[in-house]
């Protein structure tokens, strides 16, 4: 019963299935949704776990070699003080024997069983006599030895550590093991001038000892320059100039097939790069926020479930049985009001404005009919007014007179005049004719008016160029110029005027008819406008016809203020109306 309206081809175009299709719709891309969701925050937060626990890592790790290059600084700092070495130092060129040289190296060795990891020491005076411990271990690059050029870090530090690697080039280990150079200039207690360098290596095996204490085996420590110093080797190809930089750094790369997380960053303002490589585990999933997440889901779809049955019980249904009620008085051709029982008032409103709108189309249709009744009348009274026997009577023996008097002439021009008159007055039975039309059944009617009254009557026209094939009701101009004749210029006795203008303004019509008759009063202008149609047997004749022109203009443009009268007893009256719209 409830569905009798719907073409079963035409289901998809029904609000319910719409609303199916919708709430479906809304089902999947929140599925989707949630999927994608779990998907991203899960990567975002394994991401985001492997982040923090490598920045921790890298932290830890960078302090711990900046406090053991700090404590081997504040070593080479004992060792420049001790006076065997100073001895040595200050020592005339001349006075440098192997002895001072033996007592300087066997000063710093004393100082060097204190610690351990310091591979080698090497003390260059002034006059580049050097002093060097574990010497035969080294290389040594003696062209470069005896330039200035790796000296040039040194000198600028003014007797601070200067951090570099593999003794600044000018020696490296026999075994091809990279060092960590802690080199700084001497200066003289007493002087203040400088009297030499020092130069402390730092064994990579420090390195390698701290990271298994660690147990770290995912990390790689490199010079900046890309030097292997110690830990996991194979990450030495994934070092980049992007990780010298005090600010850690990270990228995705794939080892095995696998995308793990690279980290490094610079060891404070040390030479050295720590890099680490991390795998995406599961620690950083949370679960829970997931399981919360689901729960919600699974809530949404049962509510969403829950909606389109209550949309199609309470909403679709009751429309279809309004539609059914709508449908049954369309197929009976009535326009009655329906009464079905439905949930909410807002339907209760859309019945209401439903059967509010049945009241308002026959009201309408009752004002119609109306209107069309009023116009035939108003129309047949105009063409009675001007089919009247005596009209007829008094123009042909007008034309009887001429032609015994005047000759054949003038009578043919008389009859021409009247044919044309009534050609255009008939119009082939249309309603609304062009302006220069209704102007030349004007011209017609008063030349053969003039026939009769001669002299007294005299015509005036500015029709404007513009306004010439503009719509207008038919023969709405010959009953004012009529009315003007017979109750105005004829009854005062003396010579009239009729003048007829037009123009155009902001798209608008405005005819004018303007007579020197006898003119009229206010009151009755006043009558004239503001009659109900009620009302109309209450005119009298001369009034009559002005009042249908003017109910025609009003029918004609769906518009009461469409015509202002002006008048003086005695002098004059002046007839506007405004027929808006464009030709």
């Amino acid at each position: 019963m409830k569905y009798w309206l719907i073409n079963k081809n035409n289901k998809q175009n029904t609000l319910s299935f719409s609303l199916k299709r919708l709430i479906l719709g809304i089902v999947l891309v929140a599925t989707v949704v949630f999927a994608l969701s779990t998907y991203i925050i899960t990567k975002q937060e394994q991401r985001d776990y492997a982040i923090r626990d490598s920045e921790n890592v890298l932290k830890t790790l960078s302090s711990n070699i900046s406090s053991d290059i700090q404590k081997y600084t504040s070593l080479s700092r004992l060792i420049m003080i001790d006076d065997r070495v100073l001895t040595f130092l200050r020592a005339r060129m001349l006075s440098v024997d192997i002895s001072m040289i033996n007592d300087a190296r066997y000063g710093v060795m004393d100082i060097l069983n204190v610690t351990e990891g310091v591979d080698s020491v090497m003390i260059f005076r002034e006059d580049m006599i050097m002093l060097a411990t574990n010497r035969f271990t080294y290389k040594y690059d003696y062209g470069l030895m005896n330039s200035n050029e790796w000296k040039c870090d040194i000198y600028e530090g003014l007797g601070r550590a200067v951090v570099s690697l593999n003794s600044n080039k000018i020696a490296s280990k026999q075994d091809g093991r990279p060092v960590v150079t802690i080199g700084r200039a001497i200066y003289d207690i007493d002087s203040q001038k400088r009297t030499g360098i020092l130069m402390m290596n730092i064994s990579s095996l420090v390195f390698e000892r701290m990271l298994a204490r660690l147990s770290y085996d995912n990390i790689c420590i490199m010079g900046s320059d890309g030097t292997f110093l110690a830990g996991n080797k194979k990450y030495v190809d994934f070092f980049d100039t992007q990780f010298i930089s005090p600010t850690i750094k990270h990228e995705d790369v794939f080892i095995g097939g696998e995308k793990e997380l690279l980290s490094g960053c610079l060891v404070g303002d040390l030479p050295i790069v720590i890099l680490r490589v991390s795998p995406y585990g599961t620690e950083g999933i949370p679960f829970r926020m997931l399981y919360v997440l689901l729960f919600l889901m699974i809530v949404f779809i049962i509510l969403a479930v829950f909606v389109v049955s209550f949309i199609r019980q309470n909403i679709t249904d009751p429309i279809f049985e309004l539609s059914g009620s709508m449908e049954k008085n369309r197929e009976l051709g009535e326009l009655k009001k329906i009464n079905v029982d439905v949930p909410y008032s807002e339907l209760d409103m859309l019945q209401g404005d439903y059967n509010g709108m049945i009241d308002h189309v026959n009201d309408l249709i009752d004002k119609l009919m109306e209107k069309e009744k009023t116009l035939q009348r108003a129309e047949m009274r105009v063409l009675q007014e001007q089919i009247k026997p005596h009209f007829l009577y008094n123009s042909i023996e007008t034309i009887g007179f001429m032609a015994l008097d005047a000759g054949a002439g003038n009578v043919h021009d008389a009859l021409e005049t009247l044919g044309s008159f009534y050609r255009n007055f008939l119009s082939k039975g249309d309603r609304a004719i062009p302006l220069s039309r209704e102007v030349w059944i004007v011209k017609d009617y008063l030349s053969l008016q003039k026939l009769r009254y001669g002299d007294i009557l005299e015509d005036e026209y500015d029709i404007a160029e513009n306004t010439q094939e503009f719509v207008v009701p038919k023969l709405i101009l010959q009953p004012l110029v009529e009315n003007s004749i017979y109750h105005g210029i004829r009854l005062k006795g003396e010579r009239g005027k009729i003048k007829i203008s037009s123009r155009l303004e902001d798209g608008n019509l405005h005819l004018i008819v303007r007579d020197t008759g006898i003119g009229m009063s206010q009151d009755k202008i006043d009558q004239i406008l503001s009659l109900e149609r009620k009302d109309k047997n209450d005119l009298d004749t001369e009034s009559f016809g002005l009042w249908g022109t003017i109910e025609r203009i009003r029918y004609y443009t769906g518009k009461e203020d469409v015509v202002r009268i002006e008048s003086e007893i005695g002098e004059y009256t002046e007839i506007e109306f405004v027929i808006p719209g464009v030709f």
